[in-house]
């Protein structure tokens, strides 16, 4: 019996999450109350809170349930082996993430309402903070890896891996977002393939004798 007890608040707790991501994709985070969700899951609001202590709490537990795709496969991949190209495997794992994101209706419905549906005031200020440091720990692998690559040759050294880090991420984020706006507009998965293989063509060695730094060009010219 107990255990029994147990399955059917785990599948409580997974409706009100479940009515909690329709809402919160059709009216917004602020514009929904507990009570919205309480309704909506069949549930008084004394069940939400006998699960999740505010607003906050849920959304969190929203969050943590659909797992960002990038912060997932990043978590998921193994790291480069000495004889790897750390640039594919970055490639890859992105590519993983904007097939996932793509092609799974509940990942990107999170997405969606993480990008376009909340507002970092208040109660949900926290839930920022959770955004920060899932980026910040995708920034760090890349820029390790990237490192790594620099010191075998395969990546151009001329550019800081950060600031390299730093662009992928603008440029896979804004991305993302433009197709949350109009998932119809484009091809999210080619247009990305498309876009990492530019980004990556302007990261070998070969690119940086092509576009030299203004402080190599200098170099050059009292040569």
């Amino acid at each position: 019996m107990a255990r029994r007890t147990k399955e059917e608040a785990l599948a409580t707790r997974h409706g009100i999450l479940d009515a909690a991501e329709l809402l919160f994709q059709r009216q917004g985070v602020s514009r929904t109350t507990l009570q919205d969700i309480a309704q909506a899951a069949g549930l008084t609001r004394g069940a939400i809170y006998w699960h999740f202590k505010d607003k906050a709490d849920l959304f969190n537990a929203m969050m943590e349930r659909a797992t960002m795709p990038l912060e997932e496969t990043m978590a998921l991949s193994p790291s480069p082996g000495e004889d790897d190209d750390p640039l594919s495997f970055i490639r890859d794992r992105i590519m993983h993430a904007l097939r996932i994101t793509a092609s799974h209706e509940p990942t990107r419905r999170v997405f969606e309402i993480a990008t376009h549906k909340v507002e970092y005031v208040d109660e949900l200020l926290a839930v920022r903070d959770r955004h920060l440091l899932g980026r910040n720990e995708c920034l760090a692998e890349v820029e390790r890896e990237l490192k790594s690559a620099m010191r075998r040759g395969l990546v151009r050294s001329d550019v800081p891996a950060r600031s390299i880090a730093l662009g992928l991420h603008a440029m896979l984020d804004g991305l993302i977002h433009n197709w949350l706006l109009d998932p119809n507009a484009f091809d999210l998965v080619r247009v990305g393939r498309h876009a990492l293989q530019a980004y990556e063509s302007g990261l070998r060695p070969q690119a940086a004798q092509a576009y030299p730094t203004k402080a190599a060009r200098a170099v050059r010219a009292h040569a």
